[in-house]
């Protein structure tokens, strides 16, 4: 497991005792050989690296090296540090003291949590620094979803973040260069070197960028199955510990929910078809396992910042907030200030959305084969389909369809008789045919209404 401690190294040349600093090419043999970084190591590693002193090949060098030999949980801490100060820290008033929190997840097929989630907090009297990322692969990035709300514009300077904060309490914004620079040029070279998957490297990404956001409280949504990176629960549990111990180790108070991506999550898989989803979340509406997931990590994060004392006064607030129009209101103000027209937003928000977001001009109706109770929807066939219409990216270059994707017309539980439509692809180009027969044969029909696997999981408190 990546997760154990590595044995101190036995080799004196290489052992952790305080001594000249070492080259580049010392670090990675360090690494290679595989020894413990000292902090010492890891900070030289990362200044050189952002001053331009660590060859492309150096660095596929050391990043192969972690990758085979892993990152023990101090090093990982050690550093996640020198990656959040390799750029800026953002800071923030001194009245606004244990206010800024955030969310991250680790993403899945229809995962769009954020984009109610960050407004709710908001019109709790939290303030909600988002910086979000782009969608490669099966999960969607929560940027491209709010581009596909016209006028949206997700690179803000560092002012007009922290006039969002005083303003409205959120936005959900791309990273700047400013942030955690040393992260830009890793995360690019792990894509071209195939050494994603490393548990320190990849929770060193994540939790680097959310401690420079400069917040106290964070809530993780770690994911697994068929619909996301982690296959397995075991998997998600491990990296749970990993995000979570590292965070706190930074300072940061840390609380994780696991939860499945065994099906989708919600009903719509696809940018602008989220978005509507999340305005119906915003309403108080939509989706059971939607709602639910942005009720459990708003309280979680409302007992984190000590807001309320338990997690059943949390979950009543972020409903309240939800039922209410108050996550709404926040979320339409987020969108002015992020450069949406006023009158759309307001549209957007208040009226049937479909006069504002992208529409594909073509639809397809799923049907079910035989009459039953849906046990689940199959969630990298759905993805796959919505990917090859235009809805997702296999290479950070590849231009989106905004309008593309695949509309679910039940979730697991729900009754479905034959010849029911249970699923609408929407589409502006042909629909491949072996891709359209993965989809339509995704979804699992029983006789048993009780086969469902809940959405949570388990839940991670500090």
């Amino acid at each position: 497991s990546l997760l154990q401690e590595t044995v101190p190294p036995v080799n004196r040349e290489m052992a952790n005792t305080p001594g000249p600093v070492k080259t580049v090419p010392e670090i990675i043999a360090c690494k290679r050989d595989g020894h413990s970084l000292s902090e010492d190591d890891i900070l030289t590693w990362v200044r050189l690296l952002v001053d331009g002193g660590v060859s492309d090949s150096q660095l596929g060098a050391w990043l192969m090296a972690v990758y085979v030999h892993g990152l023990s949980l101090q090093e990982t801490s050690w550093l996640t540090k020198a990656m959040v100060e390799s750029g800026i820290t953002l800071t923030w008033p001194k009245e606004w003291a244990g206010q800024l929190v955030d969310k991250h997840s680790t993403g899945g097929v229809g995962d769009k949590v954020s984009l109610p989630l960050a407004p709710a907090l908001a019109a709790c009297g939290l303030k909600v620094p988002m910086i979000s990322g782009r969608g490669l692969g099966i999960t969607g990035g929560t940027l491209d979803k709010l581009e596909s709300i016209p006028g949206y514009r997700v690179q803000l300077s560092l002012e007009e973040i922290k006039q969002m904060m005083e303003e409205i309490g959120c936005c959900i914004v791309g990273q700047t260069g400013q942030i955690c620079p040393a992260d830009k040029l890793m995360y690019a070279a792990r894509d071209i070197t195939n050494t994603v998957g490393s548990l320190g490297l990849i929770t060193s990404s994540i939790i680097s960028k959310k401690v420079a956001e400069g917040i106290s409280s964070l809530v993780l949504d770690i994911k697994w199955g068929a619909g996301c990176y982690q296959e397995t629960l075991e998997k998600a549990e491990e990296m749970a510990a990993a995000l979570k111990q590292t965070s706190e180790s930074l300072g940061v108070s840390t609380t994780a929910v696991i939860s499945h991506m065994e099906s989708p999550l919600g009903r719509a898989v696809g940018n602008s078809l989220e978005v509507a989803e999340a305005l119906d979340c915003l309403r108080g509406q939509g989706p059971r396992d939607l709602r639910e997931l942005v009720v459990m990590e708003g309280a979680m994060v409302l007992v984190s910042a000590k807001v309320v004392e338990s997690l059943e006064k949390g979950k009543q607030q972020i409903e309240n907030v939800l039922d209410s129009g108050a996550a709404m209101d926040k979320f339409q103000q987020m969108l002015v200030k992020q450069g949406v027209e006023e009158n759309i937003a307001a549209e957007l928000c208040t009226a049937d959305n479909n006069n504002i977001l992208p529409m594909a001009t073509t639809t397809t109706n799923l049907v079910s084969k035989i009459s039953g109770w849906v046990e689940k929807v199959e969630p990298s066939a759905i993805a796959k389909l919505a990917i090859a219409l235009g809805a997702g990216r296999s290479h950070p270059s590849d231009k989106l369809d905004l309008s593309a994707g695949v509309e679910l017309h039940v979730e697991p539980g729900d009754h479905v008789n034959q010849g029911d439509v249970w699923a609408v692809v929407h589409h502006n180009k042909d629909i491949p045919a072996h891709l359209l027969h993965s989809a339509e044969a995704a979804i699992t029909i029983t006789q048993d209404k009780d086969n469902v696997l809940p959405r949570i999981t388990q839940i991670l408190l500090d």
